[in-house]
Formats: C-alpha cells, structure tokens, sequence
C-alpha cells in the first residue's frame, strides 16, 4: 500500500504560479511512477503529466506543456508540480497518483491522493 497526500493548492490570480507537493507513505516510493491528474467540475478526470521513477523522465498534457514541471525528490518521498502562468481553466482540483508507469489513463495507477483545490481567478 501506498498512501498520498497532496497539499499546495488554493487560489491564485491568473498568471501566477503555485508549487503541489504530493508525499507519500507506505511501500517503496522509489519505485513507483507518479502521475498528476485534474478533475474540474462536470468534467472528467484529465491528465496533467507524470514522472518516471527516476526522476529522469515526464510527460505532459498539451495544455500545460511549458507551464507545469513534474519533479521528484525520492530521498523526501515527495513529488512535486510546478505549474507557472495560470489560466482560470486550470481551476480543478488535483490529484497525484502511482502506479508502474508514466500513463496518461487514470486507470492505469494504483493508488491515489485525496486531492487538492487549485482555483485560478480571471
């Protein structure tokens, strides 16, 4: 098992920046994927991006490629997203989840945060 728990997120004007901290406990965390996913009202849940489990490789979303930054530090069990220059339609809230590899399908991770409200005013 492993638990997540994601903090950071709030309200921010648009054009701003906000850092998401996901910390995890439990089974090996070095060993996992990690993945960010967002969920806006009425939507479904989208990918944001993910980080293998080096560290040395992530992916994104087209829509936050150049504004986020998925980064990991396994000595603190922690995974962090970055996002600069905000838009309103990132209002949602995140989530960060891991599983075996970098997917861009939520279904494919095993074990999720609670999530974190990220809401970004015009």
């Amino acid at each position: 098992q492993v638990q997540l728990v994601e903090s950071g997120g709030g309200l921010v004007q648009a054009g701003g920046s906000l850092r998401l901290s996901c910390a995890a406990s439990g089974r090996t965390f070095s060993s996992y994927a990690m993945g960010w996913f967002r969920q806006a009202p009425g939507k479904e849940r989208e990918f944001v991006g993910a980080i293998n489990w080096t560290g040395g490789t992530a992916s994104y979303a087209d829509s936050v490629k150049g504004r986020f930054t998925i980064s990991r530090d396994n000595a603190k069990n922690t995974v962090y997203l970055q996002m600069n220059s905000l838009k309103p339609e990132d209002t949602a809230v995140y989530y960060c989840a891991a599983g075996s590899g970098t997917y861009n399908k939520w279904n494919a991770y095993d074990y999720w945060g609670q999530g974190t409200q990220v809401t970004v005013s015009s």
